[in-house]
């Protein structure tokens, strides 16, 4: 789920698509072959580092530019472009506005003590044997309830990565099993918004599709909750050893106490009621400053030259919590809202690519040209899957890989005879949860930038949501549980 303010600002009359007649499949592929080759070079060759820091970035820009160059020779207006990239920038804005908060919220969730206490009590509680597939359980449950899967990476998915490093489990596993876990939940939510715009792209009703989707759901997260039982059961870490030194170490820094709880039950409690995602966020910070007052008195003190100010470095800028032991040195650090920064310029420059393809219809005239390919039911299930996962990378945006191919492939399924649950199960099978593997997409970079591991050190683990699309198409091609109202109409 990438967060809106509510469900109601999903305006599905307002999600136009481009159409450009004389845009041919090949001139609306070069843009996406220049950016995917740049971005090769940049990882694989230049170690991500080709054009500084923000290489990811610039290579966005690059292609936005080609992909301009493009809409040019084909007689497609500057403010055509602009106007949509406008369109993808306000669509953004909420979630940018999210991701700062969230800076803000790990800032002051660690000078209040609320991160150190959930690794404090976590390491008593969660041992390695049992920990990745626990991760999976508990960060499902917070998604399933919260219908966000947003929201739970930023509460449960910081401190269950807190812990499971403080335990010397790999990152990326860390952060596989609760993405694993957050996006299944947020597939069977029904008060996630991407659950609702599917079934409203496809022509089905929401409980129709909840129950529909959990025949290739359910498999998936059994096996991935297989799997992660098998890597926790054999896997070696390094710190089960030093518990007992990390926890004093805690326990001499900061005041641990449950009532530090109160701060993430009072978020998880406003979006449980159905508050804005902002104002909760927002309520965690202003709760998180008021706690450390009480509680940490002495660490706002070591801090800064006022609490007021060690306060507002917490919000802002650079915090860092020094303690004996060099493992929770690492762990004990906070960017605030400059942390956030670089995840936004990925967003932005995302957008302005994704933008400047849908408005020269390059985007509709890729998904047309897969929709051709379709000659058989196995293949029109293949094809949207594509259309979603390509979506994902080019679009940068996991609405536009819902919407697109949901407009687009709609017919297609109703002259085959398909029940329209076929259709909104795929897409969320394909597009809302692989969103969150590309780097550059909102959902890839905010993850990576929240939970403070990168896209490729946890695509692997993120079983859950690379197996989804294999599991749909299996399902398509044995024709298990294909719902079909009547005959396909003969072509």
């Amino acid at each position: 789920m990438q967060e809106k303010d509510n469900l109601s600002e999903i305006d599905i009359e307002k999600q136009h698509i481009m159409d450009n007649k004389e845009l041919s499949i090949w001139e609306a592929l070069i843009p996406v072959v220049i950016l995917m080759a740049l971005l090769a070079y940049n990882i694989f060759l230049k170690d991500g580092e080709w054009l500084g820091e923000y290489s990811n970035q610039y290579i966005l820009l690059m292609g936005g530019m080609v992909a301009a160059i493009v809409g040019f020779l084909n007689k497609v207006s500057l403010g055509v472009m602009l106007a949509e990239v406008w369109e993808n920038l306000k669509s953004v804005f909420v979630p940018i506005m999210i991701l700062l908060l969230v800076g803000a919220l790990a800032g002051t969730w660690l000078i209040s003590g609320v991160i150190p206490a959930m690794v404090y009590y976590g390491l008593q509680v969660l041992s390695p044997e049992i920990f990745l597939p626990a991760s999976v359980i508990i960060a499902a449950i917070i998604s399933i309830a919260t219908g966000s899967s947003w929201t739970t990476s930023a509460t449960v998915g910081i401190a269950l990565v807190g812990i499971g490093t403080a335990l010397g489990i790999n990152p990326g596993m860390i952060a596989g099993a609760v993405i694993s876990g957050a996006y299944f939940g947020d597939k069977m939510s029904p008060l996630s918004d991407t659950t609702n715009l599917a079934p409203a792209m496809a022509g089905t009703d929401l409980f129709t599709h909840i129950k529909y989707m959990a025949w290739t759901t359910v498999p998936t997260i059994i096996i991935t909750l297989i799997v992660f039982g098998i890597i926790s059961a054999t896997m070696e870490v390094t710190g089960d050893a030093d518990i007992s030194g990390l926890l004093a170490t805690i326990d001499a820094t900061f005041n641990t106490t449950p009532w530090l709880f109160i701060v993430p039950v009072i978020v998880i409690a406003l979006i449980l009621f159905k508050t804005k995602p902002l104002i909760a966020l927002s309520m965690g910070v202003v709760s998180a400053i008021i706690v450390a007052i009480i509680f940490q008195s002495d660490i706002l003190s070591q801090l800064g030259e006022s609490k007021i100010s060690a306060i507002t470095n917490a919000i802002f800028t650079d915090t860092a919590i020094i303690t004996e032991n060099e493992k929770l040195n690492d762990l004990f650090s906070a960017g605030g809202m400059l942390g956030m920064l670089w995840t936004i310029f990925l967003i932005i420059c995302a957008m302005v690519f994704g933008g400047i393809m849908d408005g020269i219809g390059a985007l509709s005239r890729i998904t047309k040209s897969l929709l051709a390919m379709a000659t058989s039911i196995f293949g029109l299930f293949a094809s949207t899957v594509i259309s979603c996962l390509g979506l994902n990378a080019v679009a940068s945006d996991q609405y536009l890989a819902i919407v697109i191919p949901g407009k687009m492939f709609k017919k297609a399924y109703e002259d085959r005879g398909l029940a329209p649950e076929n259709l909104s199960r795929t897409l969320e099978d394909s597009g809302t949860v692989t969103s969150v593997l590309i780097p550059w997409n909102t959902c890839g970079a905010y993850q990576s930038g929240v939970l403070g591991v990168g896209v490729a050190e946890y695509f692997f683990y993120a079983i859950f949501n690379w197996l989804s699309p294999f599991m749909t198409l299996l399902f398509a091609a044995f024709r298990i549980k294909i719902k079909m109202l009547r005959e396909p109409k003969t072509v």
